[in-house]
Formats: structure tokens, sequence, C-alpha cells
């Protein structure tokens, strides 16, 4: 750590005055590729966070593309990944790893979880103005076992994404918790989503507020496939998209809004979404939610309250609404259970 950045770190320890009283001061630690800041890579900066920090540290990345892996790990926590360009479009951090992507050192595949672009394991991570990105080609390796590649995955709680755009394909954003029984909380809001097969997906209790959920073709121009794909905990809440649109240049009746998954075969699980006040394409099933690997969805927790749109629909045995009584305590605030996401 460089004498510069042990300071700019001291000080995110001070208490400021005025209009931040009762917050602590942020330390910034830039990073550019033509190596106009204190860092030329992501993960440099990271590196540079003390283990044990507690204190916001804002991570400034200068427009570029940023093609490399990026982990927090769990002793770092409140680090914030921000975009220092006038879009989300102008800062992308990128890598190309899949499930079945071999490790350099020999020890085996990477596994789905291992393949994330952007890995964040501390509590109160947060991201914005930024993309977060896995590009593996899918067409390319067809005969690779494990497709799945993770552009983002989150096992932490109070994680806060703002003006962000998550994209790939198969598995996009894994939103998980450290261990089965921590409570992970993550809020997103005004971002994107883009993927096909199960690209929301984890045991986190999540809430994904006035966002897009774009759907994508699969490899070979089909379309077909599952939105979200929740591992929850019986004790738990999943998944809420909330305010949001599902949109796509993908085919009608050709997507679910998802499908439950008992990870391990965990038949103690209860997976849970629910997809509320948004507005749904044509490309939304009218049945819009299926089994998976053995498990009914119809033994879990899928249900829909006041969507529009074409690919809206009317209660029925396979699609469950919510009474205006279920419905209200299935909000934004039952999730976050207390919690107020905020940027210090």
């Amino acid at each position: 750590m460089t004498a510069g950045t042990a300071a700019l770190l001291a000080a995110a320890s001070v208490w400021t005055s005025g209009a931040a009283s009762g917050a602590e001061a942020a330390a910034t630690l830039t990073v550019a590729k033509d190596g106009s800041g204190q860092y030329t890579t992501v993960q440099a900066a990271v590196d540079a966070i003390p283990a044990g920090n507690t204190a916001r540290v804002v991570v400034s990345i200068k427009p570029g593309t940023y093609r490399e892996l990026v982990k927090i790990p769990s002793a770092k926590q409140n680090v914030t990944l921000q975009g220092s360009g006038s879009s989300r479009n102008d800062t992308v951090i990128v890598y190309d790893n899949a499930s079945g992507t071999r490790k350099p050192d020999g020890s085996g595949t990477y596994g789905t979880s291992g393949s994330a672009t952007v890995a964040a394991e501390a509590n109160g991570f947060q991201a914005r103005n930024l993309t977060i990105s896995n590009d593996f080609d899918e067409a390319a390796n067809q005969n690779m076992s494990g497709l799945q590649a993770v552009a983002l995955r989150t096992a932490a709680d109070k994680v806060f994404l703002d003006s962000v755009i998550v994209t790939g394909d198969q598995d996009t954003l894994l939103l998980d918790t450290a261990s089965k029984t921590t409570l992970g909380r993550v809020y997103m809001t005004n971002s994107y989503v883009i993927g096909n097969v199960d690209f929301i997906f984890g045991r986190a209790t999540a809430v994904i507020d006035r966002s897009v959920i774009t759907l994508k073709k699969r490899w070979d121009g089909s379309s077909a496939g599952y939105i979200t794909a929740p591992s929850t905990a019986a004790d738990r809440k999943g998944f809420l998209i909330t305010g949001s649109t599902v949109n796509g240049d993908v085919s009608a009746s050709s997507f679910h809004l998802g499908r439950p998954w008992h990870a391990g075969g965990d038949a103690s699980l209860d997976p849970m979404a629910t997809f509320r006040d948004t507005v749904l394409s044509s490309a939304v099933r009218s049945a819009p939610w299926t089994d998976m690997s053995g498990f009914s969805w119809k033994d879990d927790r899928f249900a829909e309250y006041r969507n529009t749109g074409p690919g809206s629909g009317a209660a029925s045995s396979n699609r469950p609404q919510l009474t205006d009584s279920q419905a209200t305590g299935q909000e934004t605030a039952d999730w976050l259970a207390g919690w107020t996401p905020s940027a210090s």
C-alpha cells in the first residue's frame, strides 16, 4: 500500500461535520487504464484496502474496458465500485470464464460461482454507474461441459446496486449469501439485467426495483429461457421484482418468469419469487412458472401482483396472484427488514 493510499484510508475513519454529519467520510481510490489514476486495474485498488476495513472506500474507475477478474473478500467491507463516466456504459468490467473453464494452475474448473467476473463477498458492497459483463462465447464452446458464466456474484449482506448493467447469457447475476443460514440482502435499482437462462439466481433476499430485465436469444438464435431461479431457505424471503420492465428481442411466449432451484437437491429449501407492478412483454409465457430438477414450482413460493403488459395474465391455477392483503406483506420494506440503502 502506498503512503498516499494509507492516508486516504486513514481519513475514512474521521467523522465529518456539516451536511455529512453522522456518517463516516469515504476514502476514494482512483483507477485508470492510462495510468492517470492511482491504479491501472480495479483489483489492484481493492488489494490496497487493508483487511478488516469497515469504513466506506470508493474505488472510482475512469471510463474504459477493464478485462479482469475482481474479488472483494469478506474482510474488506463497505467497498464501492463506481464508474466515473457520464454513463453506466462508459466503464466496463468484463471477463469470459465459464463454469467449465479450466483454471490456469490445472486444479480443475471454476464452477458456476467461481466463474464470476466480479465477486463481492463483503458486507456493504456497492456498485454504481458501470457495466459488469461476462462475454463467454457459448457458440464457440459447445463441446465444453458447464456453460454457465456469471457476471456478478454477491455473497454478502446490505448489497446496493444502483445504475448498473449486469450482462451475460446463462446465470448472469448470482445473488447469494455467505452460507445457507446467513442473511444476504440485496437492493438493485435503476439498473439493467440481461441474460437468457436462470440469469437471476441464488438464495439472497433481493429486491430488483425500477429496473429493466432484458431477455436475450440463446447462442443458436432460439428464444427460450427462465428469468429467475431462486434457491431460498424456508425461513427467508427470496426475489422481489417490483416496478420494473421485462423486455427483449425474443419470440412471444418463450420465457418463464422462473423455476425453483433446490441447490444440491435440497428439499428443505423453499424457493420464492414475486413479480409485482411490473410490465411484462409478450415474451412471457401464459403459464409463467415451471418445474426444475424434479421439484414442482407449485410446492414453493411463486406469485404475481398487478403486473401489466401483453405478458401479464389473470389468476389461475398456473398463475397465482397475491391478494391485496397478501401484497401488503410483500413490499420492498419487508425484504430490506430495517435496512435503508444509502450511498454512504
